[in-house]
């Protein structure tokens, strides 16, 4: 064949036959993101169980309601709601007055200004201030719904081969030790009003709490320990310093303010317990532990995937609120658990998820502000963290 014609061929629109074609390699269409999204959701849902709310009004509390959920709904807005939230406000100034009274000329205890606070007033003072706050605590739950609140107490089973560690425990007194820190699964925010109600402890809570208005006061007289999420390493290792004086000064005197602790770090479904930080046990002192749980049927007050002025407004609208406690016998640990605070928490946790019937989650805070991101529709987090 001459160079001609071979230009020829190459240049004609059929093919030549002699040349064999290989058919091209198909481009597999990538889901779009829109299909993506409830895959991923899927897989989250399934690994942030602990985080997955189970109610009638469903994640973020906007799923599809029915037609007679909607009218009861309607109803307690124009109802129920306004004079909840008009009697909790009365009651939350009534209490700061109180507050603010029992406070005049008297001094905050600490040298830390960040950690001053007036749990250690003492004298009539602080009785006032203790009474009335268990009081006005029980009575904004009653506001809430939670009319009854059904407590269970747990006694102490001791098996021969523990009598003799049990005796060492108390140090062969008649009267048991005085546990250092309560200890309790971490739901919603009512359960710091429960605990405020039945034995006013002091609690850890975000620094920016102590400056607000009417709160600010009312945290002070608790005897809140301030953090700050954001804050250094250095200055997390000073709040720790804190904790561990306060729960060895309320293991060791009775009149000082005891510590209540959430050891999980954040608010869960109330099905699962997550895992432990090991700071309520470093002091080793016994703990109390408490297991809160909340039956519901339509509305769950357990904070989870909801904003809060949303939960807030549904569970002022919803008439009865259900909430079950558990209180263990004082935990007291043993001298392996003394020197390893990690493993004074895991079992400690194994007795709450046992006695409380819950499922044990290995999933943290991390995984919870995954799954909220996809929620919000925050895909990109996801994607970054995959890269």
């Amino acid at each position: 064949m001459s160079l001609e014609s071979e230009l020829k061929s190459l240049n004609s629109n059929d093919p030549d036959p002699s040349i064999t074609t290989l058919p091209l390699l198909k481009h597999e269409a990538t889901p779009s993101p829109a299909q993506q999204e409830p895959n991923i959701l899927k897989e989250l849902e399934t690994k942030c169980a602990a985080y997955v709310r189970h109610d009638v009004y469903g994640t973020m509390g906007r799923d599809h309601v029915p037609f007679t959920e909607k009218l009861l709904l309607g109803l307690a807005l124009i109802t129920i709601l306004p004079i909840r939230v008009a009697l909790s406000l009365i009651i939350l100034v009534f209490y700061y007055v109180v507050c603010r009274v029992c406070t005049m000329f008297s001094l905050p205890n600490g040298e830390d200004h960040e950690q001053q606070d007036f749990a250690h007033m003492g004298g009539w003072r602080q009785a006032v201030v203790v009474r009335s706050g268990c009081f006005l605590a029980r009575v904004l739950l009653f506001l809430f719904g939670f009319y009854r609140i059904r407590e269970t107490f747990m006694e102490l089973r001791i098996d021969d081969d523990d009598k003799s560690d049990k005796v060492e425990h108390n140090d062969e007194s008649d009267e048991p030790e005085r546990p250092g820190v309560i200890v309790s699964n971490h739901v919603s925010y009512i359960d710091i009003l429960y605990h405020m109600s039945a034995s006013y402890p002091s609690f850890v809570a975000k620094r920016s709490v102590g400056k607000l208005p009417l709160l600010g006061l009312i945290s002070k007289c608790l005897g809140c320990i301030y953090v700050q999420r954001e804050s250094k390493s250095s200055e997390f290792k000073g709040v720790s310093g804190v904790i561990n004086e306060r729960v060895q000064e309320a293991h060791q005197n009775k009149s000082a303010p005891i510590i209540m602790l959430f050891p999980e770090g954040t608010t869960s479904n109330g099905e699962y317990l997550l895992p432990f930080k090991s700071g309520a046990f470093i002091p080793k002192a016994p703990v109390l532990p408490v297991i809160l749980r909340y039956p519901h049927q339509r509305f769950s007050p357990a904070w989870e995937s909801i904003s809060g002025v949303r939960h807030v407004i549904l569970l002022f609208c919803q008439f009865v609120n259900n909430l079950e406690v558990t209180r263990l016998p004082v935990y007291y640990p043993s001298q392996q658990e003394k020197d390893d605070p990690k493993l004074y928490a895991t079992n400690v946790r194994k007795l709450m998820a046992h006695e409380g019937n819950l499922k044990m989650a290995d999933i943290g805070l991390a995984e919870k502000r995954e799954y909220h991101a996809a929620l919000n529709g925050n895909y990109s987090v996801l994607h970054q963290k995959d890269e």
